[in-house]
């Protein structure tokens, strides 16, 4: 009889070491906004190295990813290009509210195609911008949703330059779509992040908005209410200084203290 209870207690040990095996195996699935990739990719790597956790991002509108959160999707950390839709998350019980830091900021520019034969200016209420793209469009993200169209919106109008363009914005599903347009020479300017111009030659920043035209951009990560385990390890990586000099090779600023 001690012998049969051994036995069964060996086999639920090693059954749990299995399925705990296969747990730490699960990659930790990042839903991050689409202006974070090329630095994200490089500090998932990190992740790997550092913490032998699997990654698997999903790049996109950060108003995109937390309605996918909200319908489900198994997300276990989120990352906003804005406070209002990380607010939106909390809001809603989809990320864990004690998990929440700022992460990064972020420059808003104006671009145009690298060849394309417009100097620098100075974005201000005197900038005759419909003007400066001439025939063509002046491209963003939808500025209902997407934070960098938000935030193009909100600059523009304090600038008092909204009414003058408004009918010539193209308006895309996110930023990087958006600096594609400009970047293939179909918009002759784009209002995106200033990291997004730094990784793309094909266009060149020809203006900076003011920062005090629009909300401080802050790009806030968390976890999701149903994050596995080894997600919060995540979160540990992109606080240490290695993801600091990561982000800031990249042009971030990064608003979080650095753990040691």
């Amino acid at each position: 009889m001690l012998k049969h209870v051994i036995a069964v207690v060996s086999a639920l040990g090693i059954a749990g070491a299995a399925h705990q095996a296969g747990a730490q195996e699960k990659p930790v699935l990042v839903f991050a906004a689409a202006s974070t990739k090329n630095a994200l990719d490089d500090v998932n790597r990190l992740v790997v190295e550092r913490a032998g956790n699997k990654v698997v991002a999903s790049y996109a509108a950060s108003s995109a990813l937390a309605r996918q959160i909200e319908q489900g999707a198994p997300a276990d950390v989120f990352i906003s290009a804005d406070t209002d839709w990380m607010d939106y998350a909390e809001q809603h019980r989809l990320v864990r509210a004690d998990s929440r830091i700022e992460l990064l900021g972020n420059r808003l520019v104006l671009v145009a195609p690298a060849d394309a034969g417009i100097g620098s200016v100075t974005v201000g209420k005197d900038l005759d911008l419909s003007r400066l793209s001439g025939d063509g469009r002046i491209v963003t993200g939808d500025v209902r949703a997407v934070p960098v169209g938000k935030y193009a919106k909100e600059a523009l109008q304090k600038l008092g330059l909204w009414s003058s363009v408004e009918n010539k914005l193209a308006m895309t599903e996110n930023v990087r779509a958006a600096l594609a347009l400009v970047a293939r020479g179909e918009a002759s300017l784009g209002i995106v992040y200033a990291t997004d111009a730094a990784i793309e030659p094909r266009v060149k920043i020809v203006g900076t908005f003011p920062a005090d035209s629009h909300a401080p951009i802050v790009y806030p990560a968390a976890l999701t209410a149903t994050a596995t385990p080894g997600a919060a390890v995540y979160l540990e990586v992109l606080r240490s200084p290695a993801a600091k000099a990561i982000f800031e090779r990249y042009g971030f600023s990064v608003l979080i203290k650095p753990a040691s």
